[in-house]
């Protein structure tokens, strides 16, 4: 029999129905010659810091940098029932053979390997390499599937990827959360994406606003502007001389122009679109696109190409009719698509651009969720500009003299709206319609004309500051970061993946260095703090854009791994050595105000005094003592900060005067802090004997 490996249970019950396989069991399904099971995402992880060497379960200075010589991987704890089931199903032996069938992309390939290798499974395996979990598209790729031995360096870029994470977070975050006695974050790609946030606000909060002025002149329609005069006086001087006298047509130039329709989406322009008509947030969009992804009505989400392959032409065609006759938005648009503009095979790696399916034409869309439906107008409003006719105007330049000034305008009329027109449909059905640029014409006039008697006005504006950062424009940043360092032959990747970009974000949101506030996201004084606390080398894009690339020159066996994980190693080690100590009014810049009363025993933040409790100031950290919780009430004490102190200290606290209903008496007892992890904090007595 075949096992196959999905990365998700949906995605299995679509395989498994193609299959055949519809026999039910604990974990997977089974039938004819298959069995099909799933991972639930990354089953198997690195280890933990502390699993090479208890000392490492306290955060301390002298043990960095933190560096596996043999690097250990161990099973997430919420999902090892279902990898007990993939090592069983690995063993059994009518298994002969496996089929990775995970999201075909560097993660997925991680996510099977991982759990192929720590199962110890030395079976035959191939791959599955699809972008649609349409039935077709599910059936092709078990008739194609491919050899395993192709994507060893895909795995091995992922795998480096995931030890560099693991080096830069593990050594980055403990060295300047103990150095700064406060949980510090820092990460690979994380950190230089906060410091573009903070580098932004900076320019935003040291703006200084400049006046200027703007005169005017016009007759019959017509507006021509001198701009940006700083002096007030001066404006009006120039208006005074200019008014009700003649201009003169210095200069005139008409052009016709030329738009080219936008290539189709992926991901991260998908991301940046949903978030400026929409507001979804990049891990909103990213949630959905799986969404339909796995319901079959897109393609494969995680990519970074903007073209299909040569060999899509009919099916590009047959999904244009449908987007038509489905989409409610564009019932009626009729038009001869031009399909080689979006071909291109030489510019699709590891999938085509995002597209909606066949499947398309079976489903009823008012029945999906509005915010499914969006995504769906999005995508196919893209496919019909993408596809559509240039847009053509004619834009006519001119100059105007008056008593020796030059005053500019412009105009243009449409000559063909083209693929824009597409476009304007789905802006005019936004609840919160996108401002649209006035077409204005010129009065049709020649060089030389004369204009008697103009009207002059001067108008006062004031510079604005650089816009705050949307997760549109963040992701545009993260996108093209570093990539001016770069000669123009490499291929340029970023910070992150389109697949990561998102997490990303909301880790930063998550960690409490930025807070979204409306659309924008800024940074919060944590942010701008650990900015500032770090070194370039951890902020700067450029370096973490060079590692992107280097990855990706991994996967492609251009580069070696060896070589970039030491690179990583002798930045890491140091970054230590650059950092023995701080002032004691430097360690301060994390202060809160807030009364430390020791370390959480569960990640080492500092616990706070809060009201009625005693928290961990991690939000990531559920640590809590509560005054009054129901072990100390039935014995009528209250969790003192005498005694928090002593438990989060000692990890035990000698308590005197206890009740019990049972005996008349009061006793004593020493309470020991019994903590499992859980949601509530657990105590056990002990008595002298």
């Amino acid at each position: 029999m075949i096992l196959v490996i999905a990365e998700k249970p949906s995605v299995a019950q679509s395989i498994a129905k193609v299959l055949g396989a519809a026999s039910r069991k604990d974990g997977y399904m089974e039938g004819g010659n298959y069995i099909v099971s799933w991972c639930f995402g990354h089953l198997v992880e690195l280890a933990d810091a502390s699993s090479y060497d208890e000392r490492y379960g306290k955060w301390r200075y002298d043990d960095l940098p933190i560096v596996p010589d043999n690097w250990m991987f161990e099973v997430t704890k919420d999902k090892a029932q279902q990898f007990k089931v993939l090592s069983s199903l690995m063993k059994d032996k009518r298994v002969t053979e496996l089929v990775c069938a995970t999201d075909a992309g560097r993660e997925g390939e991680l996510i099977f390997r991982l759990v192929y290798n720590k199962a110890g499974c030395t079976k035959p395996f191939k791959r599955l390499w699809i972008s649609s979990l349409e039935d077709s598209a599910i059936r092709d790729g078990f008739n194609h599937l491919r050899d395993s031995s192709e994507f060893d360096r895909l795995y091995e870029a992922a795998l480096s990827r995931s030890k560099a994470d693991w080096i830069v977070g593990i050594n980055g975050t403990r060295l300047f959360s103990t150095l700064y006695h406060k949980k510090l974050v820092v990460g690979r790609v994380q950190t230089p994406t906060l410091a573009m946030l903070v580098e932004r606000d900076g320019k935003i909060s040291t703006f200084q606003k400049e006046k200027y002025f703007n005169v005017h002149i016009g007759k019959d329609g017509l507006t021509a502007d001198l701009e940006k005069i700083k002096n007030e006086d001066e404006a009006k001087e120039i208006a005074a001389a200019c008014d009700k006298k003649q201009a003169v047509v210095s200069s005139l130039k008409k052009e016709t122009k030329t738009v080219n329709p936008p290539r189709l989406y992926d991901l991260t322009t998908l991301q940046r679109e949903a978030n400026r008509y929409y507001g979804f947030t990049a891990q909103q969009t990213l949630d959905l696109v799986q969404t339909l992804y796995e319901k079959k009505l897109l393609t494969y989400p995680r990519t970074d190409s903007q073209f299909i392959t040569d060999d899509m032409e009919a099916t590009a065609r047959q999904v244009i009719s449908i987007v038509c006759r489905q989409l409610p938005l564009f019932d009626g648009v009729s038009a001869t698509p031009d399909i080689a503009r979006i071909t291109d095979s030489a510019k699709v790696t590891d999938h085509h651009a995002i597209l909606p399916t066949v499947q398309l034409e079976k489903q009823d869309i008012s029945t999906l969720p509005l915010s499914e439906q969006k995504i769906l107008n999005l995508v196919g409003m893209r496919l019909l500009c993408a596809v559509g006719e240039k847009h053509i105007f004619n834009e006519t330049s001119a100059t105007l003299s008056c008593e020796g000034y030059e005053f500019k305008t412009k105009g243009k009329t449409i000559v063909q709206d083209g693929w824009k027109a597409i476009e304007q449909r789905f802006k005019n059905s936004l609840k919160d319609k996108e401002a649209v640029d006035a077409e204005k014409a010129i009065p049709s006039f020649k060089e030389n004309d004369i204009i008697q008697s103009v009207s002059a006005s001067v108008t006062e504006h004031f510079t604005s500051p650089p816009k705050a950062f949307t997760e549109d424009t963040l992701l545009s940043a993260m996108e093209t970061a570093g990539n001016a360092e770069f000669d123009d032959d490499t291929e340029k990747k970023g910070l992150g993946t389109p697949a990561t970009r998102a997490g990303v974000i909301e880790k930063l949101v998550k960690s409490g260095f930025a807070e979204r506030k409306g659309k924008s996201i800024v940074p919060t004084k944590d942010g701008c703090n650990l900015v500032c606390v770090l070194p370039e080398q951890i902020t700067s894009p450029t370096m973490t854009a060079e590692w992107e690339n280097t990855l990706m020159q991994i996967e492609r066996g251009n580069a070696d791994a060896d070589t970039f994980l030491s690179g990583i190693v002798q930045m890491t080690g140091e970054l230590v050595k650059a950092y023995p100590f701080l002032s004691d009014a430097e360690a301060q810049r994390f202060g809160t105000g807030r009364e430390e009363i020791g370390k959480c025993p569960r990640c080492g933040s500092p616990v706070y005094v809060g009201k009625g409790n005693f928290y961990c100031s991690s939000k990531e950290c559920n640590f809590c003592l509560w005054e009054d919780n129901k072990f100390f009430s039935s014995k009528k004490k209250k969790l003192t900060k005498k005694i928090a102190k002593e438990l989060l200290d000692k990890g035990w606290c000698r308590v005197t005067g206890l009740y019990t209903p049972k005996k008349p008496q009061l006793y004593d007892a020493v309470i020991r802090l019994d903590d499992t992890g859980g949601k509530y904090v657990s105590f056990k007595m002990e008595f002298d004997r």
